[in-house]
């Protein structure tokens, strides 16, 4: 690659920091998130578990996984603990709450396998995500008064 280009590929990445570094954390909680679900759809296989129960717990692990990642690699926000975790848990529960009426419709209607249509619906969570967690979660005392660093 030569200098040129290299350097506008530096610039470019450094002038949207927070949003590769959204995009980075965004492959390892969807990943994470992508495996859970299926990991204890299997492992717990021989509790005879329904789905959404399954899917209640790999949510519950998930959701306090991202919270972290953003909060810690993404956004690097200092304090604001209860607030930020009420506001990112309030995102994550609205689209749990459609994912407790989607997965079900999905499954029974759509005859689709859980696996396959929680995939699907985690494409959703993952498409409004960053404009949520970056407008209204983490969000900088600047921003909010409408200072621009």
């Amino acid at each position: 690659m030569n200098s040129a280009v290299s350097s506008k590929v530096i610039r470019l990445l450094k002038s949207n920091e927070t949003k590769v570094r959204f995009l980075v954390t965004g492959v390892l909680n969807s990943s994470f998130g992508l495996i859970m679900f299926p990991f204890f759809y299997y492992f717990l296989e021989e509790y005879k578990l329904h789905y959404l129960i399954i899917l209640t717990i790999s949510q519950f692990i998930c959701i306090i996984f991202a919270y972290l990642t953003n909060k810690f690699l993404v956004f690097k926000t200092k304090g604001n603990y209860a607030s930020e975790f009420l506001k990112f848990i309030t995102f994550h529960i609205s689209h749990f709450s459609v994912n407790l009426l989607a997965l079900p419709v999905l499954v029974e209607f759509f005859k689709l396998e859980p696996v396959i249509a929680q995939i699907f619906f985690a494409v959703m969570v993952i498409i409004s995500s960053y404009f949520w967690q970056s407008k209204i979660t983490f969000r900088s005392n600047d921003s909010k008064m409408g200072i621009k660093k």
